[in-house]
C-alpha cells in the first residue's frame, strides 16, 4: 500500500487489508510505505488512527517507511493511492515483471477507471470517507486474490 507520505492513506489501507487477512485465516503479507520521505518512522496521523479505531482497526503502531526499489521485488503486489504515486512506483521498475505488480487501488472498485484515493491530510471530514474507499477496495482484492487460488 503505498502513498506520498505513509501518514494517512497508506497506513488505513495496510491496516484494513491486515484486519481481512486476519478474518479470512490467510498467509498475507501487507505493508505500506510513502514515495516521499517526510514522515519516516513517525506515527500515522492521529485523524487515521481516530477514524481506524472508530472502526475496529488499531494502526497506531505503524511506523513511516519510504518505499525502495527492492520493494518490488520483495512484493507480489504493489498498490498505490493515486495517479501520482502509480508514476512515481513505476519509475523504480526495472523490469515488465516489476511493473506488472503495481496497481491503482481503486481499479479493483472500478477497473479502467484509473481513480484515485483523496489525500485527506488538508480535509479533516476527509478520513471518514477514505477509509469507506479503501475498505471496498481491500475487499475487492481479498476477493480477487482468494478466489484464484
Amino acid at each position: 500500500m503505498v502513498c506520498l507520505g505513509n501518514i494517512c492513506r497508506s497506513p488505513l489501507a495496510e491496516g484494513i487489508l491486515q484486519s481481512k487477512i486476519n478474518e479470512k485465516g490467510l498467509n498475507w503479507q501487507v505493508e505500506s510505505a510513502g514515495t516521499g520521505a517526510w514522515h519516516i518512522g513517525e506515527h500515522p496521523d492521529p485523524r487515521a488512527i481516530k477514524i481506524g479505531k472508530k472502526f475496529g482497526i488499531d494502526i497506531s503502531q505503524q511506523r513511516g517507511r519510504q518505499l525502495r526499489a527492492h520493494d518490488l521485488d520483495r512484493f507480489d503486489l504493489l498498490f498505490a493511492m493515486d495517479q501520482s504515486n502509480y508514476r512515481n512506483i513505476l519509475q523504480l521498475a526495472v523490469s515488465p515483471k516489476q511493473e506488472e505488480k503495481i496497481h491503482l487501488i481503486l481499479n479493483m472498485v472500478n477497473p479502467g477507471l484509473n481513480n484515485s484515493v483523496p489525500d485527506p491530510y488538508w480535509n479533516d471530514n476527509g478520513f471518514e470517507e477514505v477509509f469507506q474507499m479503501l475498505d471496498i477496495a481491500c475487499e475487492k482484492i481479498i476477493q480477487h486474490w482468494t478466489s484464484e487460488d
